[in-house]
């Protein structure tokens, strides 16, 4: 079996997050891993006809510096591990950026949450984690924090 040393944790700042942030940190601590969060801010590439007002590139500067506060305290929270904590806040597409990441920081694993979706929902949205299921360069252990 390989050895895993890192394991990346996609965080959404979401109301399940802490449930999929303590199990993250929970396995990697069990496989003696660094945890390297990560954040991805919706681009809204695609979208740029319908939202027109001037202020739509401040308000993807906001959400940059708003996410990288809570990383950051994030990060403070579990520094202290054995093994590590760090963090990252980048925009894009989210399952596009989780994959890409997990190729930069070479990591042997993705622990990711799902949202739970279904039906309509889904298909008119699609699954993050199905998507980084599906190319991730290393194994994903899906958690369904609703549970």
């Amino acid at each position: 079996m390989t050895d895993i040393k890192r394991v990346v944790v996609p965080v959404d700042f979401s109301s399940t997050m802490n449930k999929v942030v303590n199990y993250g940190v929970s396995v990697a601590d069990k496989l003696g891993a660094e945890v390297l969060f990560l954040h991805v801010i919706n681009d809204f590439n695609g979208y740029d006809m319908m939202l027109v007002h001037p202020s739509f590139m401040s308000m993807t500067k906001d959400l940059e510096q708003k996410s990288e506060e809570r990383m950051a305290a994030l990060v403070d929270d579990y520094k202290k591990r054995e093994h590590g904590a760090r963090g990252h806040v980048v925009v894009g597409d989210a399952a596009d950026e989780i994959i890409n990441f997990a190729k930069l920081e070479k990591a042997d694993m993705i622990i990711i949450g799902t949202h739970g979706t279904k039906g309509l929902e889904r298909f008119l949205i699609g699954s993050t984690a199905d998507r980084v299921v599906k190319k991730a360069p290393c194994p994903v252990l899906v958690f369904n924090p609703f549970t």
